[in-house]
């Protein structure tokens, strides 16, 4: 019996199309299941603490901060500072009144006749209390006794009004600070009264002026811990506290302002230093925080991933806290659950997962 060529032909055409169509669902197959098998990175659900915050910026100031300048005209004398063995410069710190610079002037030294009105003082003290003893016995009037009383009390005057003047020969730091500016003088020549003699600062403490979206107010409190960073000092960051707060919002920026004490006892800031300012407005010691970047924000929600039995499991959450990098988690988590962090981004709900860390 003879074969139909044909036919032949036809019937190896057809095993050849089905042995091809079944190659390619077996790729397919294996395409699909490398899809669903997505690589992601876990980490365990853990407790931990959260802060959030309110953040602003600003320049800090010195609490203290004083231009001293010559009350009276004189030669110029710049002090030796005890502390490095030279005369002063800036940078020195200096004690609360510790003469920095003296102006010399005779001739006003003269005029103030300060031993004379020492002595005057001493004899009207003296006078005054004789006859304050002799008053008791009975042998001046009243009369007498409150003329020596007034004489005395004029010498005082007299003599502590000199010790002003003379006080005012001498440039004194009114408190405990850092010279911040020493305009250049040649020793010796003469000085006119109302120059610039220096600058100091203390700056141990600093403020803050800040200025915060209207949205906050009935976030930030007075006493609110404030944590103060600078560029400058990647490593260090300060504490400070919000001391004031306006009630006022600000018409054309929608704005209130606040101030900020900072210690700065370490001297790490620099007056006029730009700042970062985080006011801590609420926080939670214990409870679940997961980064911010891996959530999704769905129509349903907000919702991240789990691993359970090599299976994505989607869960939508239920945040509290939040800050711009951590997020916390009250509800749709439980602690040791393995958290996506990594991969999440083409994942839905039961999609196989292949855990590469």
């Amino acid at each position: 019996m003879s074969t139909n060529p044909f036919n032949l032909k036809n019937s190896i055409l057809v095993v050849a199309v089905i042995t091809t169509l079944l190659s390619s669902c077996h790729n397919r197959e294996d395409e699909l299941d490398t899809e669903i098998a997505v690589p992601v990175t876990v980490e365990e659900v853990k407790a931990r603490s959260i802060e959030q915050y309110v953040s602003s910026t600003g320049t800090v100031l010195p609490t203290k901060e004083v231009l001293l300048k010559s009350q009276i005209p004189g030669y110029y004398r710049l002090m030796i500072n005890p502390a490095t063995g030279r005369k002063f410069a800036l940078g020195d710190i200096v004690k609360q009144d510790q003469v920095i610079i003296r102006l010399e002037d005779p001739a006003f030294e003269n005029e103030i006749k300060i031993e004379s009105q020492k002595l005057n003082l001493d004899i009207s003290e003296r006078e005054f209390n004789k006859q304050q003893s002799l008053y008791d016995k009975g042998g001046v009037t009243l009369r007498e006794l409150k003329n020596a009383e007034i004489s005395f009390i004029n010498a005082k005057y007299a003599f502590e009004n000199a010790l002003l003047q003379l006080e005012k020969m001498n440039i004194k730091a009114p408190f405990k600070g850092v010279i911040v500016d020493l305009p250049y003088y040649t020793e010796g020549t003469r000085i006119e009264a109302s120059l610039p003699m220096s600058k100091l600062m203390d700056y141990s403490q600093l403020y803050l002026e800040i200025q915060m979206p209207e949205k906050e107010l009935g976030k930030v409190k007075v006493n609110q811990p404030v944590r103060i960073m600078n560029y400058s000092l990647p490593e260090d960051t300060l504490s400070g506290n919000i001391t004031q707060l306006s009630p006022a919002i600000n018409s054309e920026t929608r704005t209130f302002k606040g101030s900020v004490m900072i210690a700065n006892t370490n001297l790490l800031l620099r007056p006029g230093m730009f700042v970062r300012a985080e006011i801590v407005v609420a926080s939670k010691d214990s409870t679940i925080v997961i980064p911010k970047d891996i959530i999704l924000v769905k129509q349903r929600g907000k919702t991240v991933f789990v691993v359970d039995k090599g299976a994505a499991e989607e869960r939508i959450l239920v945040t509290g806290l939040e800050n711009p990098t951590h997020v916390e988690v009250i509800g749709g988590l439980e602690l040791n659950e393995r958290l996506v962090v990594s991969g999440f981004e083409t994942l839905r709900n039961q999609s196989k997962v292949r855990i590469i860390r």
